[in-house]
């Protein structure tokens, strides 16, 4: 989520939080509380849980891709990993939930599989963007492949990467809800049964927070890509 995204997603919850007042909702909405804050660290739970495993599977796939030896299996990667981003998050959940069952584990590996593509992605790219003198200095100075990856490759990359990262924790937040119809809790509970019980109260109770949530988890991750990010490498410093 860029600033500009961010921005406009903050200026449409103002809105929508002004006309729940206006309409009386917003009281409404206080019934609530302690679902809210039950269901959110549910619901984070199953984005903590998925984002970790995509990023454990999708850094070492990006930085694997990047090898030169490894170019020809680049497109047929990407390839699979698009087919999982093009397929219907609620089409993806229905058929993990086909082989693992109802419940948690279907979600996260739904919210898995969302999560994949923009990090593997950024990570290549980010990778394959590093300036070719640079890697050739390190290996005129007699650094091995991987100190070469470890002390050039990687800082040089790390904010593609980390624009890879927000973009896929901010997926896999707004996706989260439709964790509910596979049984796997969160967020959506509220939404989705709001919808069906046409309470406007309950369905922004989900909703508003699952808003809060991505905005405040986009701004946490910025933080740590501004901080973390040496100076030299990072256009925002």
């Amino acid at each position: 989520m860029t600033r500009k995204g961010l921005i406009l997603a903050c200026a449409a919850l103002l809105i929508s939080v002004a006309y729940s007042a206006h309409a009386g909702v917003w009281t409404a909405m206080g019934a609530y509380r302690e679902d809210v804050v039950y269901l959110s660290i549910q619901h984070m739970q199953l984005v903590a849980i998925s984002s970790s495993l995509a990023l454990v599977v999708a850094i070492p796939l990006g930085i694997w891709m990047s090898r030169p030896a490894m170019y020809r299996f680049t497109q047929p990667i990407l390839q699979l990993l698009n087919i999982g981003q093009a397929i219907p998050k609620l089409a993806l959940l229905a058929l993990a939930m086909s082989f693992v069952g109802l419940g948690a584990p279907s979600a996260i590996f739904g919210l898995w599989v969302a999560t994949l593509l923009p990090v593997a992605v950024n990570t290549f790219e980010g990778l394959r963007a590093v300036p070719a003198h640079l890697v050739e200095a390190a290996e005129a100075m007699g650094m091995t492949r991987a100190q070469i990856l470890w002390r050039v490759e990687l800082p040089n990359a790390l904010y593609v990467m980390f624009a890879g990262i927000r973009t896929a924790l901010a997926i896999n937040v707004g996706t989260a809800p439709l964790a509910f119809l596979v049984g796997g809790g969160g967020l959506g509970e509220l939404i989705f049964t709001g919808i069906d019980l046409m309470e406007p109260g309950m369905l922004l109770a989900g909703a508003i927070p699952t808003a809060l949530l991505a905005a405040a988890v986009d701004l946490l991750i910025g933080q740590v890509q501004f901080w973390l990010i040496p100076k030299g490498v990072n256009p925002l410093r």
